[in-house]
């Protein structure tokens, strides 16, 4: 029997999560319109995409850009620090995959390529369309 807690499926939901954004942004790259049967496109993969301001929750010091690929239990979420250089640039130096179930959660931090794939993704598809820079806004704002 397997021990199903976040800590043992943290890694492979992550793996699972990046080869699905590894054929969407191929996709993506070549047409911005295509799609994939199973999976839709870049514009559909995911919840949403914000910023959560430091001290949102209890014990989190540092500001970071979620991308929220599904909600409830369990949901997961990429979590991207990075520091505003200027208006649309932000130079990225965390990434971390966050699997989180019921009173329960765990992380992976990505590093080599995993980690420029989604730095990739945040620059391109979130930095260059102003997304980065308007949801950091609303949430200093608040």
């Amino acid at each position: 029997m397997t021990d199903k807690t976040c800590f043992n499926l943290v890694k492979d939901n992550c793996n699972e999560r990046l080869d699905d954004l590894r054929v969407l942004w191929d996709l993506y790259c070549h047409d911005p319109e295509d799609s994939n049967d199973d999976l839709g496109n870049m514009y559909e993969y995911g919840l949403s995409f914000d910023y959560v301001a430091p001290e949102t929750f209890k014990d989190q010091d540092e500001g970071y850009f979620r991308y929220q690929l599904s909600w409830g239990g369990p949901s997961d979420e990429f979590r991207i620090f990075a520091n505003k250089i200027s208006d649309y640039r932000w130079s990225v130096y965390k990434i971390e995959y966050w699997y989180l179930d019921w009173f329960d959660g765990a992380k992976t931090v990505l590093i080599g390529q995993d980690y420029d794939f989604i730095k990739e993704i945040f620059n391109s598809f979130f930095v260059d369309a102003g997304s980065a820079d308007s949801e950091f806004q609303k949430a200093i704002d608040d």
